[in-house]
This record gives C-alpha cells, structure tokens and sequence, in this order.
C-alpha cells in the first residue's frame, strides 16, 4: 500500500528568496524603515551637502529652532513618555521614575549656581556621551532588525557589530577638542608632546576609513560564517551614523546628526508604543490616535523642558545662554540614563506584521 504525498504546504516550505533576505522584516514598510529609520534619507542628504554646503543656510534662525523642536528635542521627550505610559516600568525601577529625576534637578541646581565651576565639566560629559549614545542606538537598531529578519546573532557576532558600530565614537573620543580625550588631557597640554599629537591626528584618520571599512567586512563575515545573506539595514545603519560626523564640517553635521537621530528615534519608539497600546486590555483607538496622541505628549514635554524651564533659572538671577546650556546638557544625560534601561528590557517585537 503506497502512501498518499504530503500536500501540507507547511511540511514543504519555500525558499525564502535571496531579495527578501537582503531586504529583512521590516516594521512598517521598506521605504519607511530604511528612508527614516535607518537615516536612508540622511545619506542621500550627505551627497547633496557635500557638493552644495549652501544647502543648510536655508534654515535661518526663525526655522531652524522650530525644526530642533518638532523633531529632536520631541525624541528626547519620547524616552520619558515612554517611561511613564509603561506602569511595569515604575515598578521595576522606581529610582528611574523617581529617584532619577530629583537628582537630575539637583544636579542642575548645583551646576547653575556654579557654572563656572561645575558647568564647564556637565557640558563636556554631554558632549562626551552623545555620540557614544549615537553609537549603541545603532547598534541596538542593528540587532534588533536582524532578529527580526531571522538572522540570530552568536555572542562573537555581536561583540563584533558592536565594536564596529563604536567606530564613531571612538573617533569622536579621540578627536574632540573639548570632550572625551580633549576633556580628560587638554590640548595646550598634548601640544607640548607633538609625537602624541601626530599619533592621534593618525588614528583618527585610520579610524575615518574603518568607520565604513570595518561594517562592508563585517557584512561579508556574517555572510560567510552563516551561509546567510545579513539584512542590509544593518549597514545602512551604520552607514548613516558614520557619515553624520564625519564628512561634513562642524554646523551641518549637527543640524543633519540632530535631526536624522531624532526622527530615527521617534520612528522606532512609535512601533513599539503602539504595538503597546494596541494590545492594551480595554484599547477602542486606532494605530494613527496613538501615535499622534503620543507625539503630542512628547511635543508639550519638549517645549516644557527646553523652551520654558531655562526661564526659571533666568527668573532666579541666572543668565539666560548659560541656564539654556545647562538645561540641555541635563535633559541629554536624563535621556541617556533613561534609554539605557527602557530598550534593554523590549525584546524585539518580531510578531509584529511587515507590510
């Protein structure tokens, strides 16, 4: 007696074309994750800045605050709404919620009554930390759309993604004139050892040809060891961090790194504040009322704390560049504190549907 052939599909399954494995699962929709997500936009906007600098001197003193509002400083506001819409999180971490805060004023406090003491080092440790924060975004990005992708990362994967993410930062440690090494050993000091001098001024140049060197090898690595295309989100990510700070002059790069961060930022933390809220016991809203709901909390949160609370200190007899200043580097350093505990606790959600 011959048995009848398993016409279970499931039993059977079909090659996943090579397209969809360079492509990945994305969240939304390709254009969507690798255009805003992933910065695809922002390497494009490199290009044109590159052979026309002009570009940017369109945003005047009238519009650019407005685009630093409607987008950065919202993204900053996004990690603590984030925070206090997820009761779990205020149960696992009440020093983050309460604790965290009260020391950030007191900190403040303290380095506005001494900005010429404290101030100065608040500023450097800001300027320090960020692009650091830059870099572990990317890669906690990187790892998360590979899992999601179904591309499983080992230990020895992971450690070598995250070495060539920090690629920026360690170029930004090493090269800034008034942060990271810059901070720690002044330059009218290293210029006292100009073998020291040279030798940092080499490295970083060594490390402006890694920064995009290391991740097309990294991909060929990956590919190599797991007979497996890795998605190509994973160097656009990468690709995009590093272009942000190392091709263009000083006031482009921060108008371009701000803005491409904060929409990058605000793209992923709606994903998973709607996937939250949709699966919400009681939940009568649509995707679209969570996400502008969200982004309206955040766009009152960001006016609050940078463009209303410096005032308090300039009321109490602070100036009002320094009280700015100081506001600013403290809602980073919050910010940073904050993102550090609240993603590593999100797995990746990976039910969610690509389109």
């Amino acid at each position: 007696m011959t048995s009848k052939p398993n016409r279970n599909p499931l039993s059977h399954p079909q090659p996943v074309p090579f397209s969809q494995n360079l492509v990945g699962k994305c969240f939304i929709h390709p254009a969507i994750d690798y255009g805003l997500i992933a910065g695809g936009w922002s390497i494009a906007a490199t290009g044109f800045l590159l052979f026309n600098p002009s570009l940017l001197s369109r945003l005047t003193p009238n519009n650019l605050p407005l685009l630093i509002l409607l987008v950065n400083s919202c993204h900053f506001a996004a990690s603590t709404v984030r925070l206090y819409t997820k009761p779990e999180f205020g149960k696992q971490w009440p020093f983050l919620t309460v604790g965290l805060p009260l020391a950030t004023f007191a900190v403040l406090f303290l380095c506005v009554v001494l900005p010429e003491t404290l101030g100065p080092h608040l500023q450097a440790l800001y300027l320090t930390w960020s692009p650091f924060h830059y870099a572990a975004q990317t890669y906690g990005l990187a790892v998360m759309y590979s899992f999601r992708s179904g591309f499983r990362l080992d230990l020895a994967g992971k450690n070598l993604l995250w070495w060539a993410c920090m690629l920026p930062f360690f170029r930004a440690f090493l090269g800034g004139p008034d942060s990271g090494l810059g901070w720690i050993i002044s330059r009218d000091t290293l210029s006292s050892f100009p073998i020291i001098l040279s030798s940092l001024g080499i490295l970083t140049d060594g490390l402006l040809i890694l920064i995009f060197l290391v991740p097309l090898l990294l991909m060929i690595h990956l590919y190599r060891k797991h007979r497996k295309v890795p998605p190509l989100i994973i160097l656009v990510f990468m690709f995009s961090n590093g272009l942000w700070w190392t091709t263009l002059d000083y006031v482009n790069a921060f108008v371009l790194a701000t803005i491409a961060h904060g929409l990058q930022y605000l793209g992923i933390v709606l994903v998973y504040h709607v996937k939250d809220q949709m699966q919400s016991v009681g939940n009568r809203h649509s995707a679209l009322f969570h996400s502008v709901k969200f982004y309206g909390q955040c766009l009152l949160l960001a006016y609050g704390l940078f463009y209303c609370w410096p005032y308090a200190f300039v009321w109490a007899g602070a100036g009002l560049a320094e009280s700015m200043l100081l506001v600013i580097a403290t809602i980073n350093i919050h910010h940073f504190i904050v993102d550090r505990y609240i993603w590593r606790q999100s797995p990746p959600p990976a039910q969610l549907p690509a389109h």
